[in-house]
Order: structure tokens, then sequence, then C-alpha cells
């Protein structure tokens, strides 16, 4: 295996329709620099409930240790459902928290991934979490491995758009409902599939383009604008 295989930290999810998605992974020093933040954000909070929960006395006591377990367990997963996967740490760092398939992570997956950070903590000071990143091939702790979710770069979500440059053409022959999902598909999301799988799919379909190659890529994504209605 090469060094830059090693180093790899880019991660795929191939669609129904044969369309691969790429995404950047984070690995451990930008997610400890995001946990920091968040631990910053959390400490003041923590000041000043206790200020306030000393001026109601007994009962303030009782609330801020009501407060202070919601905010230990459930800080993270408001933010990760709520913000786009993105505590005020991970937004700094510009990364954040999806399913394994890229889409947005919810109530059960945040939960769960937060909850295990007490086995990611053991036996002291993220030592176990540090160790599954450090195995993983996309940096997982076991919160994320039970979770089923991922730690990506924000910047590199897919955007779909076309390539104004593409100029419509008709296909050569009928298409199947599939073919034509899997050709507009193609079209509108080519700045987020690898250039490798481009090329695959324009090989595969030859026989629906009579090109091959990098003319055969050009007359799908033409055939693409065409099946959208672009003129």
């Amino acid at each position: 295996m090469q060094a830059s295989e090693l180093l790899d930290n880019h991660c795929s999810v191939e669609t129904p329709e044969g369309i691969e998605f790429v995404q950047t992974v984070a690995g451990p020093v930008p997610r400890i620099l995001a946990y920091l933040i968040d631990l910053g954000w959390r400490g003041l909070v923590y000041i000043l409930v206790a200020f306030l929960a000393e001026l109601l006395g007994g009962l303030g006591t009782a609330l801020f240790l009501i407060f202070s377990f919601l905010l230990e367990w459930f800080y993270p997963v408001f933010f990760e459902v709520f913000r786009n996967g993105q505590t005020p740490g991970k937004k700094s760092m510009g990364i954040q928290v999806v399913n394994a398939d890229f889409t947005p992570i919810g109530w059960g997956a945040s939960t769960v991934r937060n909850l295990l950070r007490a086995a990611d903590f053991l036996p002291l000071f993220y030592v176990a979490g540090l160790i599954s990143m450090s195995v993983t091939d996309r940096f997982q702790r076991l919160g994320d491995l039970a979770a089923g979710s991922l730690v990506i770069y924000s910047g590199a979500e897919p955007k779909p758009g076309l390539d104004g440059s593409v100029t419509p053409i008709p296909p050569l022959q009928p298409l199947t409902r599939g073919e034509r999902q899997g050709i507009i598909s193609l079209t509108v999301r080519s700045a987020s599939i690898s250039p490798a799988r481009q090329e695959e799919l324009a090989q595969l379909l030859e026989p629906l383009t009579g090109e091959a190659g990098e003319k055969g890529l050009r007359r799908l994504k033409g055939v693409g604008a065409w099946l959208l209605g672009r003129k």
C-alpha cells in the first residue's frame, strides 16, 4: 500500500443509481479542537447557571444538577440535530456530523453517539475514542461506530448544479426510467462525483451515447441537460 493511500481521508457512498459521492472525513485533530471549544462554551454556561442557582438556595442547587446533566449529554445532540450537525466548536473548525450515507443525522443516532462518549472516555482522557479513530478507515470513535455516523468537513458536501458549458443533446434511443435518473444525477452532481467514477459511468453507458471516454461523458451530460429541459 502506498503512503498516499494510508493518508487518504476521503470516503465515498454509492447511490442506487450508481452515482458515487465523495466526502472528506475529519481526523482526530480538528475534532479534538472542536471539543475543546465546546468545552469552553459549556464552562461559561456552567458558571452563569451556578451564579443564578446560588441566588435560589436549595432549589437552585437541584435545578443546577438537572441542568448540568442536560447540558453535558444533550448540548451536542441539540446542535447536531437542529444546526446541520454542527456544535459551535464543530462549526468553528468547519466540520459536521452526518450519517454514514452522508444524510443529516437524526435524534436517535445523535443521542447514541453522544451517550457513548462515556465509553470513548475510558480509561481516561478519551483514550478509547482516540484508539478507535486511529484504527478505523473513517476516523470513527466508538460512538460513531454504534450510531453509524461520520464527522466530515462541511465545505465538502455535494452541491448539485448544472454546468453552464454543457450543450443539450437528445438521446440516440429511448431511455428507461432508471437510465434517465442516472444520467440526470450524473449531470447535476458531477462536481461531487469522483472523476474515476464519472469515466466508469461513461464507459458503462457507451451503448446509449455511441461514444467512449471524455466524448462519451460530455454526451451523457448533454443528454442530462436535454432531459432537464434546458434549451
